[in-house]
């Protein structure tokens, strides 16, 4: 399980957001890792998983990545959403993630900010993004970057394909 701790590293001197590359694939699905393990769940996230939905023939997310130059600091994935009896497009924040000791450093304002674009870019009316229930300080964190709290409506239904 990741750790949340008190403790603040020094930020590197650059921090560049970028689309992930397939280079990337063994670091993002370590911290996809520490994510779901963070939130009490198992993952079952792989290297070749993420690359047949970030590079395959139909890709499927788009993952954005925080780069101090000696490794990853964070990854932001998003995914497409539409809303047929509108016409409007928009764009799911599915995944946010910082490692612990480098949150509080502004990066999880940059990879918002990017994913904020690309969806602007992509002709999306919106972004979306949803945080657990008790989870107070992600709630607070995407207040104040002037998202707006929606009723959950309704109930999601699933059914297996395969």
């Amino acid at each position: 399980m990741t750790e949340d701790t008190e403790i603040t590293l020094p930020r590197p001197a650059v921090v560049t957001i970028r689309a992930a590359k397939r280079h990337d694939l063994p670091e993002l699905n370590e911290m996809i890792a520490l994510l779901a393990a963070h939130h009490g769940d198992a993952a079952g996230m792989t290297p070749d998983k993420l690359e047949r939905d970030l590079f395959g023939p139909m890709p499927w997310i788009q993952a954005l990545v925080a780069d101090s130059g000696e490794g990853l600091m964070g990854y932001a994935i998003l995914v497409p959403l539409y809303r047929a009896d509108t016409g409007t497009r928009g764009m799911d924040l599915h995944h946010l993630f910082v490692r612990d000791g480098q949150r509080g450093n502004g990066i999880g304002h940059h990879l918002v900010s990017r994913a904020r674009e690309i969806a602007r870019t992509a002709g999306c009316d919106y972004l979306s993004v949803s945080a657990a229930t008790g989870n107070f300080a992600a709630h607070r964190f995407y207040e104040q970057l002037d998202f707006r709290p929606r009723p959950v409506t309704g109930m999601r239904y699933m059914q297996a394909i395969a």
